[in-house]
């Protein structure tokens, strides 16, 4: 899970970058990168750490252009290196920059073949540097001094035969334009929108809605499954459908957690499926256990909120905030290691013991990935006077390991890999235990865009929709993403710590 964000306007877009950027923070706290192009000079700027700390006066004054991209990142295989902070830079043919959301699933084999075949050097573990190259190579083979639109449409063209996985790219082609496509599942969110100027027209584009908003853009459409959107230095835009059979099969993921709720993605309000998910929950208790004993229904803060309200409204219970955040801590998803996970949750929240004491609480939250989050808030709800604490999921079991571009842990970290809802709710300490039905999670989103027949659900289901995921990969992946292997990568990066960057000297 990453955010991007391209522009192509009148005058200098380092600021506008910068403001989209804070706007996407939560989509990534690992690190941050800006770059920006001035007729034929480009200018980076890009570090580890949240937007507010890797952008200074001095960065933000050196980074001169009316065209530019950006980028947040966390780290999708536990690397916090500022070696594969984005965006990454090549610079032949023309110098191009590329950011990246998502995973490509055939990394491994298609970076051996840019070196064996393409003569292409990759310096990092990044698939986004390899997603880079791949777009470079293709460009080059065309053999033209000045790429026209049909020359990039071509090279997207050829991206797409070539790779495989997930993926919603913004890439920047120096002195010519910014060209946006996203995969033939349109697995990861990208849209575009416009903005009028005295001095003409400017586009923007970005991972979710609600960056074209806050800058004042108006939102044109999501960029389909496949398709390339390109805008030229003139501000002249440009389309083309670059994959031949694509399909709409958007992460379900994304409406759950990942996404604002004020987005719209792929035409579905995420905060009306929020909504939805509350509906459907509260159908199934109300199903499951009509003479519950709930006294008040409380949301762990804050993705659950939506879902929280509304199951609570239907089953005519009061709706409390009976947990206070601190917004100073970051997303507790996204933290590279089990031991920061677990250290952040105390500071994160805090109890409000009014609303405890002596009651049958119901705590909402969007989904169940670990558990050991879920241990310790039902403890602090024990701790602050509930004479019974509940538990709700807004999502149903997650328990197979995510592989388009979310740094869900291997399966066997997952609590409910292999173990059923008693287990869980054993586990967990909770009095009872209640998860949405995969079908009503669909059915929630669907109801948005009812052209969208299908989603990717195989954080959930198992069911990988690119077809070329198989037992050894899952293997591989593991090796990559327990903690063990996390904390491995922390040790020798603290022990690293002095050496040389050589992407980052400004």
């Amino acid at each position: 899970m990453c955010g991007i964000v391209g522009i192509v306007g009148r005058s200098n877009v380092n600021q506008t970058l910068y403001d989209a950027l804070t706007v996407l923070q939560h989509r990534g706290q690992d690190a941050a990168g800006i770059v920006t192009c001035d007729q034929d000079k480009l200018y980076l700027r890009k570090d580890n750490g949240m937007v507010r700390d890797v952008f200074r006066s001095r960065h933000m004054r050196r980074l001169m252009g009316n065209m530019g991209i950006g980028h947040v990142r966390y780290p999708t295989a536990g690397s916090s290196s500022s070696a594969e902070a984005q965006p990454f830079y090549v610079n032949s043919p023309y110098g191009i920059t590329l950011a990246h959301n998502g995973n490509l699933t055939n990394a491994a084999e298609i970076g051996e073949d840019l070196y064996k075949t393409d003569l292409r050097h990759i310096n990092t573990n990044s698939d986004s540097e390899v997603l880079l190259n791949i777009l470079a190579h293709e460009l080059q083979r065309l053999g033209k001094l000045v790429p026209t639109e049909e020359d990039i449409f071509t090279a997207v063209e050829a991206v797409h035969q070539r790779c495989k996985g997930a993926y919603a790219v913004v890439a920047m082609i120096t002195g010519y334009g910014i060209v946006a496509f996203r995969d033939p599942h349109g697995i990861r969110p990208i849209c575009f929108g416009e903005r009028e100027t005295p001095e003409g027209m400017e586009y923007m584009i970005a991972s979710e809605s609600v960056a074209l908003q806050a800058m004042g853009f108006e939102l044109v459409r999501d960029v389909a499954p496949g398709e390339a959107v390109y805008i030229n230095m003139e501000g002249r835009l440009f389309t083309r459908q670059c994959a031949p059979g694509a399909e709409y099969r958007p992460c379900i993921f994304e409406h759950v957690y990942l996404a604002r709720p004020d987005s719209i993605m792929d035409g579905i309000s995420v905060y009306k499926s929020r909504l939805r998910m509350g509906e459907k929950l509260a159908d199934k208790i109300k199903r499951v256990w009509p003479d519950h004993d709930i006294d008040v229904v409380i949301p762990i803060p804050d993705t659950s909120r939506t879902s929280a309200l509304q199951l609570a409204y239907n089953l005519g219970v009061k709706f409390r905030e009976g947990f206070i955040k601190n917004r100073y801590i970051g997303r507790t998803f996204i933290m590279p290691g089990q031991n920061e996970r677990k250290k952040s949750v105390r500071q994160k929240l805090n109890a409000i013991g009014l609303e405890f004491q002596g009651k049958n609480v119901l705590l909402v939250d969007d989904s169940i990935v670990r558990g050991t989050t879920c241990n310790q808030i039902i403890q602090m709800a024990r701790d602050a006077g509930a004479r019974n604490v509940y538990f709700a999921s807004a999502a149903p079991p997650v328990c197979f390991p995510n592989v388009y571009g979310i740094d869900m842990p291997a399966a066997k970290e997952l609590i409910a890999h292999g173990r059923t809802v008693k287990e869980i709710q054993e586990l967990i300490g909770a009095d009872w235990l209640v998860y949405q039905d995969l079908e009503d999670l669909v059915a929630a989103s669907r109801e948005g865009n009812p052209d969208i027949v299908n989603f990717d659900c195989s954080v959930f289901d198992g069911q990988y929709i690119t077809g070329d995921i198989n037992s050894g990969y899952l293997e591989r992946l593991e090796a990559s993403r327990n903690d063990d292997a996390k904390n491995q990568k922390v040790a020798k990066l603290m022990v690293n710590s002095e050496s040389i960057d050589l992407h980052n000297t400004n």
